[in-house]
């Protein structure tokens, strides 16, 4: 029992991380059509970003955060600015491909400045393990569920209630009628690149924290894709159910069987729902008359 516990807990807290990368994924995807494959590249800037204001700059952890921030928008805003718009209208493998080598740039990018070994970074989350239904869970997994669980649920207010939030819902159900009642789509989309860079950062941070600082975010960032197919492209809910359900499946198959199986089983998943749901389990499916 106490070995299913710490198995869930830490897939519950892999999975909100998950949560949230994907969320940036499926912002970017629902405002602008574009399939960001770069996502987990800004996990990893935004992680070095941030150990390199807390711990090499020595800033306090608040104005740290915010350096991140600063630093993910911008970069967000450059890519979309001078790299994705003026590519709007062209062939969509085209954009796929650009998007493929921002990863590859913004990785390169990373490991000249830092290399490729782990770089190690004072705990910010409490590491003492507290007993949970008898068995031993680190606390920092837990914190990571609960901010997890506050982004998420700040992120869904305010696109269910702010002005800008129902600005980009217009955005992403006809961008011809948002333009007829004056909203500005370029401006939407500069925002949801944004939003999707400040939750990329999140993820990021709490990655770093529980983990390390390396490479491997940008891997795990990965597993935004299996989560996304799952949930469904288009599906701020899906983000959730897809993101918890990699997280837990991930845990247990390492835990109970293979740890490299547990490596494959999410892109097992990923193909099984592209056969038998292609639009995931909340996507929209969209018919469209030729």
């Amino acid at each position: 029992m106490s070995t299913f516990i710490n198995l869930l807990i830490y897939g519950l807290a892999d999975g909100a991380i998950l949560a949230l990368a994907a969320l940036g994924f499926v912002l970017i995807y629902k405002a602008t059509g574009v399939i960001n494959f770069a996502q987990g590249e800004f996990l990893l800037v935004g992680a070095y970003t941030f150990y390199t204001a807390f711990v090499l700059l020595g800033l306090p952890f608040t104005v740290a955060v915010l350096v991140g921030a600063v630093v993910a928008i911008l970069l967000a805003l450059v890519v979309e600015r001078f790299v994705l718009r003026p590519l709007i209208g062209e062939n969509p493998i085209s954009v796929i491909m650009v998007t493929i080598g921002l990863s590859l740039f913004l990785k390169a990018t990373v490991q000249m400045f830092f290399g490729t070994s782990v770089r190690q970074m004072p705990s910010i989350l409490p590491t003492n393990s507290i007993n949970v239904l008898g068995g031993q869970v680190p606390l920092n997994r837990l914190f990571v569920i609960v901010i997890a669980a506050v982004v998420l649920t700040a992120f869904t207010i305010f696109f269910r209630r702010s002005r800008h939030g129902i600005a980009m819902r217009a955005v992403a159900d006809d961008q011809q009628a948002a333009m007829t009642v004056g909203i500005s789509v370029r401006r939407i989309f500069a925002m949801a690149w944004a939003l999707a860079a400040v939750s990329a950062l999140i993820a990021g941070i709490l990655l770093a924290d529980i983990a390390a600082v390396n490479q491997h975010i940008a891997v795990f960032g990965l597993l935004v894709f299996p989560v996304v197919i799952l949930g469904g492209l288009d599906s701020v809910p899906g983000t959730i159910v897809g993101g918890l359900t990699i997280g837990i499946l991930k845990q247990m198959v390492s835990g109970y069987a293979d740890p490299g199986l547990a490596e494959v089983v999410p892109y097992v998943v990923l193909v099984a729902i592209l056969m038998v749901k292609p639009h995931g389990l909340f996507g929209e499916v969209r018919i469209e008359r030729v």
